[in-house]
């Protein structure tokens, strides 16, 4: 098998020597998103429910270029700068599924890539 990087031009750049997605086999391993805007390429600070909404609409960008979707998604990584957002981010992840949901955990972490308040990454399968 050989890996295959993904990329989409509806989401932020990688910041870093890393891929936004890299697919191998049937799996697809999602990198971390913050809330950047993918058409600026640039963060701007903002309430959990305004952060959470723009990550989850980068990482649906980055599953369509894979041909994927939210139901694919088989764990998820969220990383809080504040456990006090957890209520309001879970409101937010929780809108994009159906059913079924992902394994996941979630942490507070003391500092995320831009001082960002909510980092999210994924696994999906298909």
């Amino acid at each position: 098998m050989k890996k295959e990087i993904i990329f989409s031009d509806k989401a932020p750049k990688a910041i870093g020597p890393y891929s936004q997605a890299v697919k191998f086999g049937n799996m697809c391993f999602l990198s971390g998103q913050i809330a950047i805007d993918p058409t600026t390429q640039e963060y701007t600070p903002a309430d959990a429910a305004t952060e959470t909404k723009q990550i989850m609409s980068n990482i649906g960008a980055v599953l369509a270029a894979a041909g994927l979707s939210f139901e694919h998604i088989v764990k998820t990584s969220i990383f809080l700068k504040d456990m006090n957002d957890f209520a309001t981010v879970n409101e937010v992840y929780a809108s994009y599924f159906a059913s079924d949901f992902p394994a996941r955990e979630t942490v507070q972490v003391s500092v995320l890539p831009k001082n960002a308040r909510v980092e999210i990454s994924v696994i999906a399968a298909q």
